[in-house]
Order: C-alpha cells, then sequence, then structure tokens
C-alpha cells in the first residue's frame, strides 16, 4: 500500500516538493512494482546528480485517473434527466486493494471530481437522491458496503482509503437504515442493530473513565453536571497525509503545539465542516483551530438519532433491558443540548466550548440540526426561523455561517445538505412557506449554474449567485453526489 510510504522519506519528500498541486493525487497512486523495491530505489538514487523526484515517482506509481464513461452533458435537457444519467457516471465496482483504497463488496456511488472513493456523511445526502430516483438497490448496496467498514474496522471512516483511518465523520448510518426501512420495513432495524450497536460504540468510547478527573476521552465529554455528550476527535496527531504540506504550513504559523494542532485540524476534517471559522478562536486565524474543544450541536443532535433508532431495534427485538436504557439516555442527551447549545437571549443554538465552559458565538447552520431531529420546542424553532430570516437567508439559500473568513464552510458559500436539514427542519415545525422558499432559491440557484457551466458543484455561492463559490484547500469540484442527491430530492418534493 502507499500507506507505507506514510511516514517514510519518499512521502515526505513528494509532498513538501509539491510535485503534485493537490496533495491527495499522491496518497492515492497505484505502485506499478513492490514498495520495497521502489523504495530501495529511491535511497539509491535520490541523491544523485541530476535526479528528478517527479519522473521517479511517474517511472514507480499509477497515478489516479477518473474512469472514462463518454458521458456528455446536455443543457438544453432537464437537469432531472443529468442527474439520472449521472449515477451510471459516478457509480463504482467492487475493487482489490492495490493503493490507499480500501475495498468494497458492493458498487457505490462516489461524489465526483478529486473525490474517487466513499465519503461517509455525503452517502446519505446522495441516497436521498438515489430514493427519488427508485434506485433502492444502490441505497441497500451502500448501507452494506458501510456495514462491511464497522465489522471489518469497528467504524465508518471518512471515507475508503486507509489514510482517513482514525477518524469518521458526521454519523449518518442511522438514517441511512431509517431510509431503506422506509422503503421496505422496520425489520431493517433489526437486520443492522449489529453494526448500530458497533457504530454507537465507536462514538462513545471513553464513557466509563477510569479516572473520575478526566472528562474528555475520545469522542466522549464528560460536563460538569455529569451529563454525557460528544465531539469531533481524530486517534492521530500527524499531519493528514492528502493535505500534509497545507498542515505543516499551518503548523508554522500556530502557537499551538503541533501535536495538538494536527489534532484539531483532523477533528475538524471528520466534522465534514473542513473548513469553517465554527472550530476557530479567532474567525479569522486558522491556527487558533481549537475543534476538540467544542461541543458541536449538530453532532450530539445525531448521536440522539442513533440512539433513538437503535432503542427502536431494541422495542422491535423484544429486549426490554436495553429499551429501558436507551430512553433513559435519550431523555438526559435531549436535556444536554437545551442546556449546553440553547441560547435563549438570542433564540438560537450554538456549539459549546467545554474547556472554557461557554458557548461559542457563531451563527451557523447547524442550530438547524435541532429542529431537523424534532428536538426543539416550538417556541425555540420560531426563533431560530426569526436568525434565518435577518441573518443566514440569502437569494440563493441558506449560508452556511455569518462570517467571511475564507474558509468555504463559511459565507458566503451554501452547500446541499445543510439546505436539506434546514428545509426539513422548517417543515416539521409547520413552516411550509419558509421551507419551501429557500428550496425554490436553491433549486433556481443549482439550475442556473448548470446552464452557465453544464455542471452541478459541490458548493455555491449563495450570496452572489452570479458569481462560484470559493474557499477550501482545493478548487470547487463537480459532480456532484450530494448536490445531485438534495437537487433532485427537493425537486421531487416540491414540484419543482
Amino acid at each position: 500500500m502507499v500507506q507505507a510510504f506514510f511516514t517514510d522519506t519518499l512521502f515526505k519528500d513528494v509532498q513538501s516538493g509539491k510535485i503534485f498541486s493537490d496533495g491527495k493525487t499522491f496518497s492515492d497512486c497505484v505502485p506499478k512494482y513492490d514498495l520495497d523495491e521502489i523504495n530501495k530505489a529511491y535511497r539509491q538514487q535520490k541523491g544523485t546528480p541530476g535526479f528528478d523526484l517527479k519522473e521517479f515517482v511517474l517511472q514507480n506509481f499509477k497515478l489516479p485517473v477518473v474512469p472514462q464513461s463518454n458521458f456528455e452533458t446536455d443543457i438544453t435537457r432537464p437537469v432531472e434527466e443529468h442527474i439520472n444519467k449521472l449515477w451510471d457516471v459516478l457509480t463504482r465496482q467492487p475493487d482489490n486493494q492495490s493503493s490507499s483504497l480500501i475495498p468494497l463488496p458492493h458498487p457505490y456511488i462516489v461524489p465526483g471530481g478529486r473525490f474517487r472513493e466513499i465519503y461517509y456523511w455525503d452517502s446519505y445526502f446522495t441516497m436521498l437522491g438515489l430514493q427519488a430516483s427508485g434506485r433502492i438497490d444502490m441505497i441497500e448496496n451502500m448501507i452494506d458496503n458501510f456495514s462491511h467498514l464497522i465489522d471489518t474496522i469497528g467504524y465508518i471512516p471518512n471515507g475508503n482509503r486507509t489514510y482517513y483511518i482514525g477518524r469518521s465523520q458526521p454519523p449518518f448510518y442511522s438514517l441511512m437504515v431509517r431510509l431503506l426501512a422506509k422503503e421496505k420495513s422496520d425489520d431493517v432495524l433489526v437486520k443492522y442493530l449489529p453494526q448500530l450497536e458497533k457504530e454507537y460504540a465507536f462514538w462513545m468510547k471513553g464513557e466509563a473513565f477510569a479516572d473520575e478527573k478526566i472528562n474528555a476521552s475520545h469522542h466522549v465529554v464528560k460536563m460538569p453536571d455529569g451529563a454525557i455528550m460528544n465531539r469531533y476527535w481524530d486517534e492521530n496527531d500527524s499531519p493528514r497525509p492528502e493535505s500534509y504540506i497545507e498542515d505543516i504550513e499551518l503548523s508554522h504559523q500556530s502557537k499551538t503545539n503541533k501535536a495538538e494542532l494536527f489534532r484539531h485540524v483532523r477533528a475538524a476534517a471528520e466534522s465534514g465542516w473542513d473548513f469553517s471559522s465554527r472550530w476557530f478562536k479567532n474567525i479569522n486565524d486558522f491556527s487558533t483551530i481549537h475543534t476538540t474543544d467544542i461541543i458541536p450541536v449538530d453532532l450530539n443532535c445525531l448521536l440522539l438519532h442513533l440512539e433513538e433508532t437503535l432503542f427502536s431495534a431494541y422495542q422491535l427485538s423484544g429486549n426490554s433491558f436495553s429499551e429501558d436504557l436507551f430512553a433513559a439516555k435519550i431523555n438526559q442527551r435531549k436535556k444536554a443540548i437545551k442546556q449546553y447549545c440553547w441560547n435563549e437571549t438570542t433564540g438560537f443554538y450554538f456549539d459549546y466550548d467545554f474547556v472554557a465552559q461557554k458557548q461559542k458565538d457563531t451563527v451557523t447552520l447547524a442550530a438547524f440540526a435541532p429542529l431537523f431531529f424534532k428536538v426543539a420546542e416550538k417556541e425555540q424553532a420560531s426563533k431560530v426561523l426569526s436568525v434565518l430570516t435577518r441573518e443566514l437567508l440569502c437569494d440563493g439559500g441558506a449560508v452556511t455561517t455569518t462570517n467571511k473568513s475564507g474558509q468555504q464552510w463559511d459565507a458566503p458559500n451554501g452547500w446541499a445538505p445543510l439546505q436539506w436539514m434546514t428545509i426539513i427542519g422548517l417543515e416539521y415545525y409547520g413552516y411550509n412557506e419558509q421551507a419551501k422558499e429557500i428550496a425554490e432559491r436553491w433549486i433556481q440557484l443549482n439550475k442556473d449554474v448548470f446552464k452557465r457551466t453544464g455542471k452541478l458543484m459541490e458548493k455555491y455561492n449563495v450570496a452572489e449567485t452570479h458569481l462560484e463559490a470559493g474557499g477550501g484547500e482545493y478548487p470547487g469540484q463537480d459532480g456532484f453526489g450530494w448536490t445531485n442527491g438534495v437537487l433532485l430530492a427537493l425537486i421531487k418534493r416540491y414540484a419543482l
């Protein structure tokens, strides 16, 4: 595996020397020969006069390529037709491990662009589109792939690459299982109960603290009142292989201990919001990132949903002891979300800094997770809507945060998964007109960009809809899995 080079001189030399414009390229390469032989040849040749590192890599590794599909976009045709054709283009068949790619036993959908593998939370929103297309077979294939990862690795990694092992992504597995259960029957919950339990065990590792003085372990944080909440975390504290040079350069700017800094960066990558001022102490200074100090409101809502799904599965299977146990866990987490994340003065939900013992003050669309997961009270939902209308609603939909930090998960960008959660959250509380308005704005923006470029993008500029979205560690990507899924689901939902 190329993974073997992640602590080797060759890997560091390739990434530090920016041999490729995208650090992910070498991490995804496939070796042409035995790795020990490549490594031996590199040690022998690298000091010789005229040695060319890039040429050496090209001689010894196959660069990642996008499979040819002969697919041509026709912007004169409806965008729904475009998406339905794209499913086959973005489908990958079961594979063997010859690189950093972790093989999966069933076909699956990739996002597109530089993302040549599955991504955990992306896949749920892709599934919404597959559901709208009637592709229930692919939804089941992808859930079975995630179940395979849970059974073999112990959890669902960020993506099916070896360099993602050590962290996960927002835990949408229980929503995927619920989605399939809606199409088939509640027996699906019992079928995947063993994997749901393992998923929960991963996120709750460290719940039983060996030392009462320890208030945080892995993803788990014990609050002052004894409540258990969760944070993002990565088991590693080194630079990310796929973004090696970016992490090294950031460490030169930061006053934070390097290992601690890298852990914060990796934890933010686990959040899926990589990157956002949401994770910074100073909203304009990436080097102040402190992700593992933060209790994210949306993560805790996701884990509440996992607990509720386990509760339902135990009910169906007749396990009354576990049913009672999880009823208590559900009640405790709902109270904790309200206590630590709700701000009555502002009328909004915020993340909580458990180290500083105070709420963060960044206004973000994560506040709609309590609506999407039906945690908010009616009055709270009304106040959250007021903040949305006043600060987050734009011509093209809802903006991710109010901060213009230059990061891609900040203003002026909007993202498909957050539009979906905001729209559905509003619907749950009876704000159907407001939900439809956001949906109409987002759909129109997606269609306008499609007509202009022939592409569906990873993210969109919702504030200045004639401009492209910016920010991030890489150029804007097209494809694009979760945009396709949410757009198709919204068009079908609103008959637009």
